[in-house]
């Protein structure tokens, strides 16, 4: 790949993914293209290139491949564990009592990758179900790539990936197991709604979230996009919600909108003091 071929995919990716590649990742790029680049008939990085470049329909779904294919996917279940030990012991009992009246908590999973993380969120609700009688929860799950939420909807996992992150006894009690794989029992899939969301674009139209989990995906950003994506999720978090990101990432020195929660690494809390017009439209969920 050249020099000047490289540099168009790395403007490409940071438009249309907000992944800012650095100078130095071309094995990155060939490990993850050269695939793409093979079942499209193409015989190198180059020849794919020079085809998504091209003004039409083709180009544009191969372009969109592309950019799938360059994107991180990594997740598994209860990642990190302390996000959901926060989620169980502070987020949710905040919200049950500041709540009570409504009887409803909104959540969304920003970057839902093959859904282990709203799975996660889920069996944490069904195992404080005693709690939530009569309460409306929903989860939606997001994510930029539709090839990976097919995945994450099928709620199917090989056996590697259903047991990194999952105990045991929460894999035979919400699991069925289908051959050399396993499946997320169909009451606690009904529990997620899944659709495409590309974080960079608008998405006040999707209401106001109790709670966001955003995490494992700033890491990725410029320090631009980083600060605009996070203006962004406070324009759609309640001004008593909350903000998860993941272990590396944090609003410090980014954005004011957000403050951390003292002794509660990776949660945030909006900042009264600095708090943006919350937006006012809800789009509903829809089940494809």
């Amino acid at each position: 790949m050249t020099p000047h071929d490289y540099d168009f995919l790395r403007a490409l990716l940071k438009e249309r993914s907000g992944l800012a590649l650095s100078a130095d990742k071309h094995y990155l790029v060939e490990s993850r293209l050269l695939p793409v680049a093979r079942r499209a008939g193409l015989g190198s990085l180059d020849a794919l290139i020079a085809r998504i470049r091209a003004p039409d329909a083709a180009a544009a779904a191969l372009t969109v491949q592309v950019v799938e294919a360059m994107t991180t996917n990594e997740s598994f279940f209860f990642r990190d564990k302390i996000p959901f030990e926060h989620f169980r012991t502070v987020v949710m009992p905040a919200l049950l009592q500041a709540r009570a009246g409504s009887r409803r908590i909104r959540i969304w999973c920003a970057a839902a990758a093959a859904g282990q993380e709203p799975y996660s969120v889920a069996i944490c609700l069904r195992e404080m179900a005693d709690r939530l009688l009569g309460w409306r929860v929903d989860i939606l799950a997001t994510d930029l790539s539709g090839e990976i939420l097919e995945k994450a909807k099928s709620g199917i996992y090989s056996q590697f990936e259903a047991q990194r992150g999952l105990p045991i006894q929460m894999l035979l009690k919400y699991f069925t197991r289908i051959g050399d794989h396993w499946q997320v029992e169909p009451a606690l899939r009904q529990m997620v709604h899944f659709r495409p969301i590309n974080l960079l674009h608008d998405f006040t139209p999707l209401g106001q979230f109790d709670v966001v989990f955003c995490r494992n995906v700033l890491i990725y950003f410029d320090q631009p996009t980083k600060t605009a994506t996070l203006e962004r999720l406070a324009r759609v978090t309640a001004s008593d919600g909350y903000l998860l990101l993941g272990a590396a990432e944090t609003v410090v020195g980014l954005t004011d909108l957000f403050k951390p929660v003292p002794d509660r690494r990776g949660l945030y809390a909006p900042n009264p003091a600095a708090r943006p017009r919350p937006c006012a439209t809800v789009l509903q969920f829809a089940r494809a």
